[in-house]
């Protein structure tokens, strides 16, 4: 508590000296609009859901009370995404042949499956089974783990993460793509893609905790909630029948059958030689039936006109929803996504209140709380493909994600996705400032940076921040969340919460979003980033 005294000390007797940092956040605030938002009145807030009708109505009305405008088209609060909505109907067979030899798998415990296809029934029967490596055809990386083997119309087997993960120094393969850091090669959407792309009938990629950043259990516990997808124009091409992940213990028994050893194939898939190995004589069956329809659901946008550059826009955004009621845990069946994420649109509440109450931005700000975060960014997918403000006068966007409650301000900040962009920088100089260190992404293996909104706007060439309030990787509380709570229903609001180490770090980002709407910079990516060439791109089509 001294050392949270210390900080909170000096940032207040800066905050009295400086007139320019008079607003501030406030924890009280912050933790009491996370306490509404994650009740059981929102029943878990899940995407196309009385949780989400109610959620929308909330949110509009503290935009309004706040005295903020409606950010969407024709004077509208919302943008409908469509989507398309994939439901369980029915058990699921799940086995696997050799000979006379058969295993069955449980889903849920042994497997997690579903499909995307707008069909009635999924039906892969006695279908050859080809382990792909990690699934990545990466050519600017000189990385093919397909070759020249057809695996069309086969189920496929992929590892998750990257083939550099966890290799040990001096190793061939070593920080051949990000080293212990993720990249989107490594991360479950682009394996599925891929696997589409690809051809195969099916793909299950197979967990591990430190590979995938979190416990089979998180993956258990929402495995009945519906999958969701942006409408999309050939689904049956662009996706395999069937999709999922498989526990490492089945996957060792599949492989086993097929006269193999997982932690052999795990280390021969770490060479660019790797070649696909088919496990001879195996035929695997999946059948499933599922209810299927379009949807829609919605983003919440707000907005704050600049009085100069009103087509400029300083982006905020948080994902409203959680995983609605879905496969009880202990007698509950409502994930109320207490941390991931009433606290991010929390914090966006409470920037937005500053911004409306300061002096007019010479930029616009806008505050926008996504959509269907978890069920594959779909929210923010959509707004990329149909933005409202365009991309190219878009200056940033500022993502927030899961904050930690408590009372300690920690003397480290940690960004996610470390110097892709300049906007380190602007957040390092604040940081420094109240005597506080920038430190990277303690998890760098679990590829945070590709599993927020702002990806598809970074994909678009937005550049964008992210930094996660009490996730230092080296606490206590940040390791007995992600074991204990993340996407469970014990993710609740307790009586015991304060918020003082979050408001400080959102306090830092207002500060960072604040300099940019007074500003003329536009932000840029690093030299070499992914989404370096598209940003320059929208620069080119700015300039008059």
């Amino acid at each position: 508590m001294l050392r949270s005294a210390l900080f909170g000390a000096g940032l207040m007797a800066l905050m009295a000296a400086t007139p320019a940092l008079a607003q501030t956040i406030d924890p009280d605030r912050l933790n009491n609009l996370t306490r509404e938002l994650a009740s059981d009145h929102f029943e878990g807030r899940g995407p196309v859901t009385v949780g989400e009708d109610r959620t929308i109505e909330w949110l509009i009305q503290q935009f309004s009370s706040l005295g903020l405008e409606p950010g969407g088209s024709d004077g509208s609060w919302v943008q409908v995404a469509e989507v398309s909505r994939t439901m369980q109907d029915g058990p699921a067979t799940l086995s696997a042949r050799h000979g006379d030899h058969a295993l069955t798998f449980n889903r849920a415990s042994d497997i997690i499956v579903a499909s995307d296809r707008p069909v009635d029934r999924i039906s892969l029967q006695d279908v050859p089974v080809v382990f792909a490596g990690y699934g990545v055809s990466a050519p600017e990386r000189g990385w093919d783990d397909f070759k020249d083997v057809d695996v069309a119309g086969k189920i496929i087997l992929v590892i998750v993460n990257d083939p550099d993960f966890g290799a040990p120094e001096g190793h061939p393969v070593a920080n051949r793509f990000d080293g212990r850091a993720m990249t989107y090669y490594g991360r479950w959407p682009y394996k599925f893609q891929e696997a589409a792309a690809q051809g195969a009938a099916g793909v299950l990629v197979i967990h591990d905790t430190a590979g995938a950043g979190y416990p089979w259990s998180t993956l258990e516990a929402s495995s009945t909630a519906p999958d969701f997808d942006i409408v999309r124009a050939d689904p049956m091409k662009e996706r395999v029948a069937a999709q999922g992940w498989i526990s490492e213990g089945a996957a060792q028994k599949l492989i086993a059958m097929g006269g193999h050893d997982l932690a052999a194939l795990r280390e021969a898939a770490r060479s660019e030689d790797f070649r696909p190995v088919e496990l001879s004589g195996v035929g695997m069956t999946i059948e499933f039936g599922q209810k299927h329809d379009r949807v829609q659901t919605r983003n919440v946008l707000a907005r704050v006109t600049g009085s100069e550059r009103p087509d400029e826009v300083v982006m905020y955004g948080a994902h409203w929803d959680a995983y609605g009621r879905a496969t009880p845990k202990n007698g509950d069946d409502i994930y109320n996504g207490a941390v991931d994420n009433a606290t991010g649109v929390a914090a966006v509440l409470e920037l937005a209140r500053l911004f409306a109450e300061g002096p007019k931005p010479r930029r616009s700000v806008g505050f926008i709380s996504w959509a269907a975060e978890e069920n594959g960014l779909l929210g923010a997918e959509y707004y990329a493909a149909n933005p409202v403000w365009p991309l190219e006068t878009t200056v940033a966007n500022i993502n927030m994600d899961s904050l930690l409650p408590g009372a300690e301000i920690d003397p480290t900040v940690v960004v996610i996705g470390p110097d892709k962009s300049d906007l380190d920088g602007r957040l390092k100089v604040k940081v420094e400032r109240d005597g506080r260190r920038l430190i990277p992404d303690p998890a760098p293996q679990a590829g945070a940076f590709y599993r927020s909104d702002h990806f598809p706007l970074a994909r678009s060439g937005v550049p964008a921040l992210f930094a996660a309030a009490g996730f230092t990787g080296h606490n206590a509380a940040s390791r007995d969340y992600v074991a204990n709570r993340y996407h469970q229903p014990t993710d609740e609001w307790t009586p015991d919460w304060t918020m003082e180490g979050a408001a400080a770090d959102v306090q830092l980002l207002f500060e960072v979003g604040r300099d940019l709407a007074n500003s003329s910079d536009w932000p840029q990516w690093s030299a070499g980033a992914e989404f370096e060439a598209v940003r320059k791109q929208s620069d080119a089509r700015r300039q008059p």
